[in-house]
């Protein structure tokens, strides 16, 4: 099953290519912030925000209690884990 998992964007890893470094529970991706920047949300103003990561790609910005809730879900259901470790053996950050 494909899903948007939460993470946190903790910084800009490449401006040129608007990469950023997200923590999805502990485990650290680079992912493509395109989607969710725009004139109204720099990149700068992307750190410290909660996403939806989905192949690589932060999809939407979400609040904290929406991420939370989101990864309650998805442990309950068993699917976050996969995902996580998924992430931890795709050999990225």
């Amino acid at each position: 099953m494909c899903l948007g998992i939460p993470g946190q964007i903790i910084e800009i890893s490449d401006r040129d290519k608007k990469l950023g470094l997200v923590d999805v529970s502990g485990v650290k991706r680079e992912v493509n912030l395109a989607c969710i920047v725009n004139e109204d949300h720099s990149l700068d103003d992307c750190v410290g925000d909660w996403v939806l990561v989905h192949v690589g790609f932060a999809m939407s910005r979400i609040d904290e209690k929406e991420a939370a809730l989101t990864m309650q879900v998805l442990r309950e259901l068993g699917e976050a884990q996969e995902e996580i470790d998924a992430m931890r053996h795709s050999g990225q950050k």
